[in-house]
């Protein structure tokens, strides 16, 4: 199989009618989605792009979304989606970086960064109807507009897709680099369907599931359910608008048998009111990713839905999936990230390359089908974390790229993992990892700070809670005035949810800001701030893992950090 669309085509074959996503009140088919992906196909090719071309995905999650996918794939493109969190100038760097072509959007989106694509060249494809106010919205716009409903939707005649083979790129999916800007990772179509029957293979989907997908389609693990769902012929519900008890009358009305989410977001579904029993009664599999889960939430949605298994699972986006707790260890092991998942193979190496004894510390290298192909236009990087491993048998040249993670873990004797640390200095909040720099750029450009330096600080929930170490240009300082220009150009996961003052800040050495010893003084202060009696934000748009109240409750330093 060297397209992930024939994942898609070949349910489609053997299971036509049945239903393959649900968005709101709609729902499509797989022979349904299988048309409308082919007809994004003939507009891709109709529009001119060629083989391995990029389309930009700015989508919330709606059947559009799911289609453009699989469309891009199914052209022989390679699709790129952006995370709908993202501002203006953050979405234009993913397209002018990635050299996207063809960007697929909605009215609703597109006006807000009209002037920040300036004037690359780009095709731009709006999903939505047209309506009264366009006009104006559009005023200024150099690109060549496109509509769904014309193009995708119109009698263009079936086109002949590009060909590829399963090495070949199939996304680019952007993330927080260590230089700032966001860098993007290349995933083969054999590193989506190898993933998505890895996942199916240990949590055990089939079609007869009922998937939630909470998490957006450009987060890996988002994506992997849109994968894993089509895989096994399952039923996929793409959710939006997201407050908890509305998740409680989707797992009610449509019987949902599988969820995954990061930590804050199970937070806050632990404060749900979950004692109608139809809204739990089909619930099999509840996983968590993007960071560690606490114990006492853990137990607490043991309690909700007592009849699932809980799946805790560790990844990284080079590598898609890398391990997960079977729930028979759970009470044993609960520290644990478990083993490597099907068809993956986990070491932990010293920096010399050599194996390290049980329960010694090293870094965390992956090998075997999900390894991605690296970093979009970064060979230096690539070369970095992406290394040939050593040749499996004696004689083979070493042409097995492993991906050296950059976390430090043990392995006790029993073969099962646990997670340390971080070797670099990114900062993984919420399931996202965030650049430090990324961050201090923006806060520099408010003018109210001479210098400044992030770092992430143990959380209980969030994993890291982003610590911004400020020396500020007057005084008094304007707190307020700084988080709400963070808000203004930064994702809410990236908002530092704590401000501390400073005269000066600490250097190593070499002259630099010593960012490890900053989180070394504040190391403790987020300890005791758990899980229970807290409250959850009302509602989360875009899937913004956003901790209101607790940050209420427990960030005393910075309370206007809260919206």
């Amino acid at each position: 199989m060297e397209n992930i669309f024939q994942l898609l085509a070949a349910t489609a074959t053997s299971a036509p009618d049945d239903i393959a996503l649900i968005n709101e009140n709609m729902k499509f088919s797989y022979q349904s989605l299988t048309r409308l992906s082919e007809r994004v196909r003939d507009a891709v090719i109709e529009l001119g792009l060629e083989k391995l071309d990029r389309v930009a995905i700015f989508l919330e999650k709606r059947f559009e979304a799911a289609a453009a996918i699989f469309g891009a794939a199914c052209a022989g493109v390679v699709f790129v989606p952006i995370n709908p969190q993202l501002k203006p100038h953050q979405v234009r760097h993913v397209i002018r970086d990635s050299g996207a072509r063809l960007l697929i959007t909605t009215i609703a989106r597109y006006p807000a960064f009209i002037d920040e694509l300036g004037n690359i060249p780009l095709h731009v494809l709006l999903c939505d109807s047209k309506r009264e106010d366009e006009d104006e919205e559009l005023a200024g716009a150099e690109h060549t507009l496109h509509r769904w409903g014309d193009l995708v939707l119109g009698d263009i005649g079936r086109k002949q897709s590009w060909r590829v083979i399963d090495q070949d790129p199939a996304a680019i999916l952007y993330t927080s680099g260590s230089t700032g800007a966001p860098k993007g990772i290349v995933l083969s179509h054999e590193n989506l369907r190898a993933g998505a029957l890895s996942v199916n293979q240990y949590l055990g989907n089939t079609a007869d599931d009922v998937i939630l997908s909470l998490l957006p389609l450009s987060f890996d693990a988002g994506l992997s359910q849109l994968t894993t769902s089509v895989a096994a012929g399952a039923r996929l519900i793409l959710h939006n608008y997201l407050r908890p008890y509305e998740v409680v009358n989707v797992c009610k009305l449509h019987r949902v048998t599988s969820i995954t989410a990061v930590p804050p977001l199970w937070m806050q579904l632990a404060l749900a009111d979950w004692t109608d029993q139809k809204a739990t009664a089909n619930l099999r599999v509840f996983a968590n990713t993007g960071g560690h889960m606490p114990r006492d939430l853990l137990s607490r949605l043991r309690q909700i839905f007592p009849q699932a298994k809980p799946y805790l699972m560790y990844g990284l986006t080079e590598a898609f999936r890398s391990t997960y707790l079977p729930p028979d260890q759970v009470d044993e092991r609960p520290e644990s990230i478990g083993k490597a998942v099907p068809n993956a193979e986990i070491h932990v190496l010293r920096p010399d390359g050599t194996a390290c004894d049980a329960d010694e510390s090293g870094e965390l290298v992956h090998r075997g089908a999900f390894v991605t192909l690296g970093y979009w236009n970064d060979p230096e990087r690539t070369a970095l974390r992406f290394r040939p491993f050593p040749a499996v048998l004696p004689g083979i040249p070493p042409r097995d790229i492993a991906v050296w993670s950059g976390d430090t873990v043990k392995m006790d004797r029993d073969g099962f993992l646990y997670f340390i640390g971080r070797t670099d200095e990114m900062i993984k909040t919420s399931g996202y990892r965030v650049s430090p720099t990324e961050v201090e750029e923006i806060i520099y450009g408010s003018g109210l700070v001479k210098e400044n330096a992030i770092a992430g600080l143990p959380h209980p929930v969030l994993g890291q809670a982003i610590a911004a170490f400020v020396v500020p240009t007057t005084q008094p300082f304007a707190r307020s005035h700084l988080l709400a220009h963070c808000r203004k150009h930064l994702p809410t996961y990236m908002v530092p949810s704590l401000v501390i003052e400073m005269d000066e800040l600490p250097r190593n050495m070499n002259g630099k800001i010593d960012r490890k010893e900053l989180a070394a003084r504040h190391m403790s202060h987020f300890v005791g701030a758990g899980t229970k009696g807290q409250s959850a934000s009302p509602a989360i748009h875009d899937q913004e893992f956003e901790m209101s109240e607790m940050n209420k409750n427990k960030m005393a330093v910075a309370p206007e950090a809260v919206e």
